[in-house]
């Protein structure tokens, strides 16, 4: 990864945090999508001294005028990308009875309209490069979970967005993977809505719901994604790799 330009959304807090960091440590220079700029700010004082760089960037995914000067930005000032990490997302609770059409829309707002329009601009820049994207799915785009319908769907779209941009774009060099996580330690469940009590009481369950007994940790999905963004995944591109503790392999009884 030295002095290959890397852009990752999602890295104020959880595992594009893990990521932003994993990247820098190896030479990267980084630039640090988020919408949290106290945040932001300490990620880029923790990664001084590192090999690489970690440059901030305050955006909203959502709006396009935004995005278009992120590009705009990047090109600029490192005019190429190698690695896009696409770790922006968000869950909300909601069945198929009772999910509001303003959660269903937020959910696919976030967690797949931003990253296929960053995607498709992103590949220019990927071309040049022959570089690489990793996107940030979930356990749930592999199996069903009640009561988080919208987020299921949406990640179960995520898995098929890098398949079939994967299938269109390795006549151009580019590779495109993504990570199905179960359930890491981070932010998102709580920003969810999720209370602090019941994300401990959560936390504890998931240890039988895994069967390695244990939740995760973003630092090893980092490790996945930076080994997918490198050199050594050279022939992998269209996968989308389980990091779950075998949480994929269970089924209810």
């Amino acid at each position: 990864m030295q002095e290959k330009v890397a852009i990752i959304t999602g890295a104020s807090s959880g595992i594009g945090r893990a990521v932003a960091l994993l990247f820098a440590k190896n030479g990267a220079k980084v630039v640090a999508i988020g919408r949290n700029k106290k945040e932001l700010n300490a990620l880029r004082d923790e990664a001084q001294g590192k090999s690489g760089v970690v440059k901030v960037y305050l955006a909203d995914n959502r709006e396009a005028t935004q995005v278009e000067r992120l590009f705009s930005y990047v090109t600029e000032n490192f005019n190429r990308i190698d690695v896009l990490i696409n770790a922006a997302g968000i869950i909300l609770n909601g069945s198929i009875e009772n999910t509001t059409l303003d959660d269903w829309d937020k959910m696919m707002d976030i967690n797949l309209r931003t990253v296929f329009n960053i995607m498709q601009k992103s590949v220019p820049q990927l071309e040049k490069t022959k570089g690489n994207i990793v996107n940030v799915s979930s356990v749930a785009g592999l199996r069903a979970f009640p009561n988080v319908l919208a987020y299921c769907v949406s990640k179960a779209a995520i898995d098929q967005l890098t398949r079939c941009s994967a299938l269109e774009l390795a006549p151009k060099g580019i590779r495109v993977n993504a990570v199905n996580p179960g359930v890491v330690v981070t932010n998102l469940h709580k920003r969810g809505g999720m209370e602090e009590e019941k994300y401990k009481d959560f936390l504890e369950n998931s240890k039988k719901t895994h069967p390695v007994g244990r939740v995760g940790e973003p630092w090893e999905i980092a490790e996945l994604i930076y080994y997918l963004a490198s050199e050594k995944a050279a022939w992998i591109t269209g996968a989308t790799y389980e990091i779950d503790g075998g949480r994929a392999q269970t089924c209810a009884r």
